[in-house]
């Protein structure tokens, strides 16, 4: 009986063990622009959700299924940011946890940022209090936030308009005197210019009235080189991929100092049923050693930019040049190996 009792343990052990050395994508079955921000051994991770905001807390984020989570904020009813909730963003910034989000008042028209601040130590504890809106001095339509710290110095970079009219989603960047403020003007990096950043229909009702796009831009950093990667055609549809902008010197509020890449650095794998791949996030491994790509895509064509996207999650590498290489969208289901640790 004891022979059997430890043998029994001894396969419960295994079995656990194993489990925990890969995982599958996706993260969870839907749950579009993932972002995750890793301090003291945990993982916080958000995603949209469009009428509230939902934080989750874990030591492997392949865990994300049965994590600890917490809605955080709910807006109140009748308010310039009650709608339309989209693509949080939580950090640790100056000793405070932020958390930067896109809302309107039912209009998309009406798109502007926003901030919560907590300053507890563990997020999912203490009070989140809405701080009001984040703009620059232009205060146009603005999705997308991403904040970044770079050499010493706060940065934000989102997607916008460049006057009150939706015709064209661009990339700009400011500089921020601290994380609820933005100190300079606004500086377009950005603006379609490829084939492969201005795909959609014009002729379907139910999607906006443009096709130009870049947006979720994401910051970037390895050895002494930066980056933004940013999404690219209309979310709608399956040729929504990334693109990559490399920074050439260090003035990062100098429009020409951003040379963009002719080509997708991530798109569509036919092959792997991996479809609209965007709204990336970047995260080291618990380790520091491993570099992943954070990301949310559908596994059918034509599924749209609803519900059916679902968080993913892949490690990445460094070409020679020391530019990201994405490699392929991993298919559903395959076995990954989890983050080292």
């Amino acid at each position: 009986m004891m022979k059997l009792t430890a043998l029994f343990l001894s396969i419960l052990i295994h079995t656990f063990c194993f489990a925990q050395q890969t995982f599958t994508n996706p993260l969870l079955p839907s749950g579009a622009d993932p972002y995750s921000f890793y301090k003291d051994g945990y993982y916080y991770y958000t995603n949209t959700m469009g009428n509230k905001i939902k934080i989750w807390k874990t030591k492997n984020l392949a865990d994300l299924k049965t994590a600890e989570n917490k809605i955080i904020f709910t807006p109140p009813s009748n308010t310039n940011y009650s709608h339309e909730l989209w693509a949080p963003e939580i950090m640790f910034l100056q000793n405070k946890w932020y958390v930067y989000f896109a809302a309107d008042d039912g209009n998309n028209n009406h798109h502007r940022l926003y901030v919560l601040e907590n300053d507890n130590a563990d997020p999912m504890q203490g009070e989140w209090i809405f701080k009001g809106k984040l703009a620059d001095s232009s205060d146009k339509w603005a999705i997308d936030a991403d904040i970044f710290q770079y050499k010493n110095q706060l940065y934000i970079a989102w997607s916008g308009w460049q006057g009150d009219v939706n015709g064209e989603q661009d990339i700009f960047i400011a500089k921020m005197k601290n994380p609820l403020t933005i100190e300079s003007k606004r500086v377009r990096i950005s603006k379609p210019q490829y084939d492969w950043e201005t795909k959609g229909d014009l002729h379907d009702a139910n999607n906006p009235p443009h096709v130009n796009v870049n947006e979720g831009p994401q910051f970037l950093e390895h050895n002494g080189k930066l980056f933004i990667v940013y999404s690219a055609s209309g979310c709608w549809t399956d040729a929504y991929a990334l693109g990559m902008l490399s920074l050439q010197g260090n003035n990062l509020l100098d429009s020409s100092s951003w040379k963009k890449s002719a080509q997708p650095v991530f798109k569509a794998s036919i092959k792997n049923c991996v479809y609209a791949p965007g709204h990336n996030s970047f995260f080291k491994s618990p380790d520091g050693k491993e570099d992943w790509i954070l990301y949310h895509a559908n596994d059918k064509p034509a599924e749209g930019c609803g519900m059916y996207r679902s968080p993913r999650a892949q490690k990445f590498s460094w070409n020679k040049d020391g530019t990201p290489n994405f490699g392929e969208p991993v298919k559903e289901g395959v076995a990954v190996n989890v983050p080292s640790e």
